[in-house]
């Protein structure tokens, strides 16, 4: 039943993202150098756990950093080819993979979004308010909430506890927003056209 839950969940967010037709928004240059070396790390926090064969490790998300650089549509599109970038290499059956794709992808990126809109809507436009909260809190936030939803829902590996799981999932959360919030700082300084999500006009206080 879990397994229909996941698919209708992917199928209605590709399915959004789809009709929002984000790529019109890629330049004649193309997506930058580094939106496609962030997918293949992904692709690689994803499968850590079966390249090390090591079960209790958590795989990192990276899809909150991913929808900060590509906006939530073209973010939600470019999940595919990291799941099956994932996929290759490791016995990630299709089942599981749909479950990452979800859990690591999906649902923490659409958690980061809501966050984000929420502190824009109440708290000042300032550029550490983006860096902290946007690149930072909220992404530590929503990848603890979709690891803890993804263990009630799902329920935990029977080789594994789920007190174990759930620390392991809030260390990876906040490993996650400790590397999102560094880069999203380095490019708010230095390259800030590479993040969709952002803008002087906005941010830069007046």
């Amino acid at each position: 039943m879990t397994f229909w839950w996941d698919l209708t969940l992917a199928l209605a967010a590709f399915g959004l993202a789809l009709s929002l037709r984000p790529w019109r928004g890629v330049g004649r240059d193309g997506p930058p150098g580094l939106w496609l070396a962030w997918l293949l790390a992904m692709a690689v926090f994803w499968s850590a756990d079966r390249l090390a064969a090591m079960p209790i490790t958590q795989p990192l998300s990276g899809a909150c950093l991913l929808m900060l650089m590509m906006g939530w549509p073209m973010a939600m599109l470019a999940l595919l080819p990291v799941a099956a970038l994932a996929a290759l290499g490791t016995d990630l059956g299709s089942a599981e993979l749909l479950h990452r794709l979800v859990w690591l992808g999906i649902v923490p990126a659409t958690l980061a979004l809501l966050m984000g809109a929420a502190l824009r809507r109440w708290m000042a436009h300032h550029l550490f308010v983006y860096i902290l909260g946007r690149g930072f809190f909220a992404t530590a936030v929503a990848g603890a909430l979709a690891g803890a939803l993804s263990a009630w829902l799902h329920g935990v590996p029977d080789s594994l506890r789920l007190e174990d799981v759930m620390l392991g999932r809030g260390l990876a959360a906040w490993g996650d927003a400790f590397l999102c919030g560094m880069i999203v700082a380095i490019l708010v300084a230095f390259r800030p056209h590479w993040l969709a999500t952002y803008a002087d006009r906005i941010y830069l206080p007046k």
